[in-house]
């Protein structure tokens, strides 16, 4: 089934991208839920003509993005918490990380974030997804409280 996504879906595509998902998960979640609608030759003549309009636009959005990464990429992220040793008392997430950049000045929406669960001390990287094209790696440490 061809569906034209109406909003970001995580794992199946990005606002405005032409998807196949099977019959389903288009007819159960994808339309019901107002993710998506169907991909028809009317409205991919229509979806082409707004993506042409918006191109322009989008650059411009994209070099914001940009200086956003850059930013991002001199913040020194540093996070403290419990540990006995080198094992974590609980654990960091994508949460905490956001935390830490919002106390820098950058305020990145958790969702965005992907870092997975750290139980231990060390050095780690998390993906930051500031546009559909600008993902940066941004490098964090976690450190035991003295």
């Amino acid at each position: 089934m061809e569906l034209i996504l109406k909003k970001d879906v995580q794992n199946v595509g990005f606002k405005d991208d032409i998807v196949t998902v099977k019959n389903g998960y288009g007819r159960n979640f994808l339309i019901p839920q107002g993710h998506a609608h169907l991909a028809t030759s009317s409205a991919k003549k229509v979806l082409a003509e707004n993506l042409k309009q918006r191109a322009h636009k989008e650059a411009k959005v994209i070099s914001d993005a940009e200086a956003i990464a850059d930013a991002l990429k001199a913040i020194e992220i540093k996070i403290i918490a419990k540990a006995g040793g080198e094992k974590l008392f609980g654990s960091i997430t994508n949460i905490d990380i956001a935390a830490v950049l919002a106390k820098g000045g950058q305020v990145i929406d958790r969702k965005f974030i992907t870092s997975g669960i750290v139980k231990r001390t060390g050095k780690y990287s998390a993906s930051v997804r500031l546009h559909r094209d600008v993902i940066i790696e941004l490098p964090y440490e976690i450190i035991a409280e003295e």
